[in-house]
């Protein structure tokens, strides 16, 4: 019962889903960064800067699901989109540190809900 709840486009249950892993998606990817900064070279700086704006649009992603906005379905198309491209990048540093893996998988989460909402 609870699947078929989240397979519905609208429904409450899939938007407070896309909601929390937006937001998880925007906490793993400012925590990837802080540690991509403080080990900086310009191998990690592109990775950062895809970070960055992951956790800015999976932020703003989440509030306008919240507020019910008529955007959300299309933010979310493009939330899916930079969650995948910093997931990439992210997987590329992996083993720089444990936590471009975790960053990695809140981005592919993310942009499975996102995915999922937006239809």
């Amino acid at each position: 019962m609870e699947t078929a709840k989240l397979k519905e486009p609208n429904s409450p249950a899939l938007l407070q889903k896309c909601i929390d892993e937006c937001l998880a998606c925007a906490v793993e990817c400012e925590r990837c960064a802080t540690h991509g900064i403080a080990h900086a070279d310009k191998m990690l700086l592109e990775c950062i800067s895809f970070c960055r704006d992951c956790a800015d649009i999976c932020t703003l992603c989440a509030r306008l699901e919240a507020r019910g906005s008529s955007y959300y379905k299309k933010l979310c198309r493009l939330c899916a989109e930079i969650c995948n491209e910093c997931a990439e990048h992210c997987e590329k540093h992996g083993q720089h540190h444990e936590s471009f893996h975790k960053t990695a998988e809140a981005c592919r989460k993310c942009a499975a809900v996102c995915s999922e909402l937006c239809v």
